[in-house]
């Protein structure tokens, strides 16, 4: 679908426009659903030892926890279409958080498991971030604005290994026990969850003319009814949509599975304390601060100096370079040198992430959804299949990692797939030129000249 009066540049320290609202909302949203959704994974030897796990058990709630995801992002991105990123971002904030604060009830292998799959669906926060970002930025900065919320949003990721323990480090402070105190611990991001759902529905707008609602009503969207299923199914039946979906799985989902398995890995393999292993494996998703945000920045450059073939060329680039830092990352068995390659990978992941979104809005305007949401599931459905590895008894995690560089490599081929009729790179390109054309020129300037030539 096409919206009007999208923005052309990010105003970062700016309130003023609903664009920029939605931006910083967006990504402070999917910053703390990722912050809940991976806060139970640096308390993981504390609840190995409560609930007496095994290694294909702690496996098993890996992959639930990102199973649940594949299927939720791919109904989600069409709701949004239908609905609009507001209602949608709201309920899943508020519903989202209470298995969140209840995972502590868990006091089984059994029961575990189904907290941790239901935390899960809040992971589909990434396909509305993506989505009303889409919906707010022009051509000339979607790549970067999507990469940036993204990445941030991932941010949580990383502050989650290091900031849990702390919480939990306050709690046993007090006298309570660590079987009490991991549950206690995650109640805190369950209800910062709540909070932010209600200020999201207060905070930001659909599209920068007004809400869907609206927009239909003044005839400038498509009625609603049928609206996710079309979006889907026009999605579903574009092979360029799978081979992204493989290109995110190679990446998201290999972020996804780093996030689960880090601190568990440095604690065991390395014999470092519980905080350490936290703070270290921290670093992996601190690298979104700016990482993915780089991914975007330079797939729009290649858009502006190659046009929307620079931008898939770009993609595959960086998902090769992630493949080698992998393999690389997996033979690491000194410290320094494992935390230094580990740190060097996460840039390259993170930036390969930003650049397959910045790809995402061009495949199809008029079922960005369906694209938005297969493509995202993607990535959890590369974590479900990176989480047999990390299962296995006859598998260490060193080899697990090395097997997962190696089918990195081999994804970034999908690239060759992902292509684009002449007629959209050209009419891509006069959107370009025209956004780019509308940031340059003075406000209130009538762009009408430069438009027509």
């Amino acid at each position: 679908m096409e919206v009007k009066n999208k923005a052309t540049k990010i105003d970062l320290f700016s309130l003023a426009t609903p664009q920029m609202r939605t931006f910083h909302m967006t990504w402070f949203a999917f910053f703390l659903c990722f912050f809940g959704w991976f806060g139970i994974a640096p308390l993981m030897a504390l609840v190995r030892e409560d609930l007496m796990l095994t290694k294909a058990q702690i496996g098993n709630t890996i992959i639930a926890s990102v199973a649940i995801t594949v299927i939720v992002r791919i109904i989600i991105g069409p709701l949004c279409d239908r609905f609009g990123s507001r209602l949608v971002y709201t309920w899943l904030l508020l519903l989202g958080s209470l298995p969140v604060m209840g995972i502590g009830l868990a006091q089984s292998y059994e029961s575990f498991l189904l907290f941790r799959l239901a935390i899960g669906a809040i992971g589909a926060s990434f396909v509305i971030t993506q989505y009303h970002t889409s919906m707010m930025f022009g051509p000339n900065c979607v790549g970067t604005a999507n990469a940036t919320t993204a990445g941030w949003g991932n941010l949580g990721g990383g502050v989650t290994q290091m900031v849990m323990p702390l919480i939990l480090g306050a709690i046993l402070f007090f006298g309570v026990s660590e079987s009490l105190g991991w549950r206690l611990a995650m109640v805190i991001p369950g209800a910062v969850l709540f909070v932010t759902g209600i200020g999201y529905y207060f905070c930001t707008q659909d599209a920068p003319d007004g809400n869907y609602t609206e927009l239909r009503a003044r005839g400038e969207l498509p009625p609603a009814e049928g609206s996710s299923k079309a979006s889907f199914w026009l999605a579903a039946k574009d092979y360029r949509v799978w081979a992204l979906f493989v290109i995110y799985a190679a990446c998201f989902g290999v972020e996804l599975t780093i996030n689960n398995i880090a601190a568990l890995y440095f604690y065991d393999f390395f014999k470092l304390d519980l905080a350490t292993a936290g703070i270290i494996a921290g670093l992996f998703g601190l690298m979104n601060i700016f990482a993915r945000t780089l991914g975007g920045v330079f797939s729009d450059i290649c858009a502006v100096k190659i046009g929307l073939r620079g931008r898939v060329w770009f993609m595959g680039a960086v998902l090769l370079a992630e493949g080698i830092a992998l393999v690389v990352f997996s033979q690491m068995s000194v410290l320094p040198l494992a935390i230094m390659s580990m740190i060097v990978f996460s840039l390259f992941v993170q930036m390969s992430e930003g650049a397959t979104y910045a790809v995402v809005p061009f495949v199809n305007k008029k079922a960005l959804g369906g694209v938005a949401g297969i493509v995202g599931a993607g990535g959890n459905a590369g974590a479900v299949a990176a989480g047999f590895l990390f299962r296995s008894e006859s598998l260490s995690t060193q080899q697990g990692l090395l097997i997962l560089g190696c089918a990195v490599v081999l994804a970034s081929a999908c690239m060759f797939l992902v292509t684009f009729p002449q007629a959209v790179q050209e009419e891509e390109q006069r959107n370009l030129e025209k956004a780019l054309a509308e940031k340059a020129a003075p406000v209130g300037e009538d762009l009408a000249p430069v438009v027509a030539s």
